[in-house]
């Protein structure tokens, strides 16, 4: 590649006029501009053999099963699912213990009051992305493309 440009031309211009995306008043300017600055016309000429280069490379797209992350025996999925159940219990259960210790501690109303936000807040998030979550699940078009 090149030095940048000496005249301090918008070298990212080069590129939109490569993919013919400027307007006509930009293209105009990056061609006059191309015609006195060898060192654009250089990093030009260095985008154009990338690009080329680039759409020359063959791409082999992975296998389909390469994408699939479900379990693939009765074994793993029954084990995924009794283990993601434990976890939620365990979780649920950890909670709890945490609110009854909470409600029955001889600390001030506001100090409970700052506790239970702190966590509440998180968990009604959580509960209002997840509600969004499932109820975009029923109709999501997409849901069944593995790729």
């Amino acid at each position: 590649m090149t030095d940048r440009c000496p005249t301090g031309f918008d070298e990212t211009l080069l590129s939109g006029h490569l993919d013919r995306e400027l307007t006509q008043a930009e293209n105009q300017r990056t061609r006059l501009h191309l015609e006195d600055c060898p060192e654009c016309r250089a990093l030009l000429a260095d985008l154009t053999r990338v690009r080329q280069a680039s759409r020359a490379t063959p791409f082999r797209p992975p296998p389909d099963d390469g994408w699939d992350e479900r379990p693939r025996t009765p074994a793993s999925f029954l084990a995924r699912r009794v283990g993601w159940t434990l976890v939620v219990a365990w979780l649920a259960a950890i909670a709890a213990f945490a609110l009854w210790q909470l409600a029955t501690a001889p600390e001030d109303v506001w100090f409970k009051l700052a506790v239970f936000s702190v966590i509440a807040g998180p968990v009604l998030l959580f509960l209002s992305v997840l509600f969004d979550r499932l109820r975009a699940l029923r109709t999501d078009r997409y849901r069944r493309v593995l790729k």
